[in-house]
């Protein structure tokens, strides 16, 4: 077991550890250091998550995949061992397509919108709300459905439905992908109680038959954005404005409550960034906000302003969830910062990835790749996100890290402390104080510590030999575009 003194020695003899020179008793100190918090309770931590289309549509249901995704174990994967996420927050994305004829009418364009991204839906048409009738066909959309149960039986725990538009016969033009003309709603205006009732019969039919309660029901996806044909990224999409926004939201609401379903809640407004989540939030009328039991948004613009939407929805006593986002950055250092940004300054209670297997036209966008509907490469992103979904769990206190890209989070069951942090610049010791907790293990304890080099061959290596606590302080050394986590036992607020 190495000393203190041995530590100190070892410290001045690595490369860029000038900071540390002359360092006596008492005196240490990294080159950054930041105080972790506990008196600054951001609240309880619900989890991690995806979204399942379009990935679990185009591979279908694969047990090793739903291992590394859902579960916390070891995993043989593509040749690979990797750490199971355990992410525990499902989104189902009820689809909108279909390849049945009404009258002559059938959906554009036809049979497909960009392959894996045409969800088929489950209500065939208008002609009877009966969910046991021939109106609805609960064999559709099997490859998603398969994965949402092999995401509970590793231990998903929390599932949202959302919709991206409604089915192709409740449009205007017959056209998921959205309207001709954009800033118009595609949703034909006699068809708004008809797509809140389509959700509901899949809530309470899931319910019913599935095994799967969906703590949410998201009416809408995007709203703000001008969905049309040409410019819809080939996905299904529809444009609402805040006043269609809070008509369905209401409509939902009571279809929901019609089908003994009063304890779903409707979330808002899955926005794709903040400011547009903001202003659409005060343009709801009081009953409106009243019906929304969360606020969803998007962190695709991540210069705009997280705390502004947060302090809306602390007024309002809603919690908000980070429930999409993606990047081209297959390292990972994008994601550790945007979550790092989320967590401080959004205070999001959830966060949630859209394409956990993804590559967009040959853009790394997903941590595993998706190449001709197949897996493909594990990107480093994945063991990036290993290092926060592993071990900030649910149920955990997030609190105030000192830093944005810190994230700490406690558990009082276990008395541990979890810290994920992130170096964006050159290589560095990074310290953390933890003099603000009543107790802290025993001074030269060893810290478990997993470490992650974007830039080098490192991926999620623990470690317990070389990171010392010394009284209430304790410093780790971090190579350039680095991810490391920390776990501190025997500690009290």
């Amino acid at each position: 077991m190495l000393n203190r003194r041995s530590v100190l020695r070892g410290l001045a003899a690595v490369p860029g550890a000038a900071a540390l020179a002359g360092l006596g008793a008492g005196t240490a100190r990294a080159d950054f250091e930041t105080v972790i918090d506990p008196t600054a309770d951001r609240g309880a931590w619900e989890g991690w998550g995806t979204s399942l289309s379009w990935w679990a549509k185009a591979i279908g249901p694969d047990p090793k995949l739903a291992d590394a995704l859902f579960g916390r174990g070891t995993v043989q994967l593509l040749g690979q061992t990797l750490p199971g996420l355990g992410m525990n927050i499902v989104r189902y994305n009820a689809g909108a397509s279909g390849t049945n004829s009404i009258g002559g009418r059938t959906m554009k364009p036809a049979p497909s919108i960009d392959g894996y991204k045409q969800i088929e839906g489950y209500q065939l048409d208008w002609f009877n709300d009966d969910p046991s009738s021939t109106s609805w066909n609960w064999y559709a959309d099997a490859n998603q459905r398969d994965m949402m149960w092999m995401a509970r039986d590793r231990g998903a725990d929390i599932f949202e439905l959302f919709s991206n538009s409604p089915m192709w016969w409740m449009l205007r033009n017959d056209d998921p992908r959205g309207y001709d003309a954009g800033w118009t709603s595609n949703l034909q205006d006699g068809n708004y109680g008809r797509h809140a009732a389509h959700l509901a019969t899949i809530a309470r039919y899931a319910h019913d038959h599935w095994g799967i309660d969906f703590r949410s029901v998201q009416p809408v996806n995007e709203p703000a954005q001008p969905w049309t044909p040409e410019t819809g990224r080939g996905q299904e999409g529809c444009f609402f404005d805040p006043g269609q926004q809070a008509r369905l939201i209401r409509e939902t609401r009571a279809q929901l409550d019609a089908r003994g379903l009063s304890w779903t809640e409707i979330p808002a407004m899955d926005e794709n960034h903040f400011d547009d989540a903001l202003t659409n939030w005060n343009q709801f009328d009081s009953d409106t906000q009243q019906a929304v039991g969360r606020i969803n948004v998007h962190a695709y613009r991540t210069e705009t302003r997280r705390d502004l939407l947060y302090a809306a929805a602390a007024a309002a006593g809603k919690p908000i969830w980070m429930s999409e986002y993606t990047d081209g950055d297959a390292g990972g250092m994008t994601i550790a910062r945007t979550i790092g940004y989320d967590m401080r300054w959004l205070h999001s209670t959830a966060w949630l990835y859209w394409q956990i297997v993804d590559n967009n036209n040959g853009g790394t966008y997903g941590p595993i790749e998706l190449v001709d509907n197949q897996l493909g490469l594990v990107n480093t992103k994945y063991y990036v996100l290993a290092q926060y979904m592993r071990h900030i769990r649910p149920g955990m206190r997030i609190i105030d890290s000192g830093h944005p890209d810190v994230v700490a989070a406690y558990d009082r069951s276990s008395r541990k402390l979890a810290i994920v942090a992130a170096n964006h610049s050159e290589g560095q010791y990074i310290g953390f104080d933890l003099s603000r907790f009543t107790t802290v293990a025993t001074d030269g304890a060893l810290v478990d510590r997993w470490y992650t080099s974007t830039a080098g061959t490192e991926r999620y290596v623990y470690r317990n030999d070389d990171t010392i606590l010394h009284g209430k302080r304790f410093w780790s050394w971090f190579d350039a575009q680095s991810v490391q986590t920390f776990e501190i036992g025997g500690v009290d607020l």
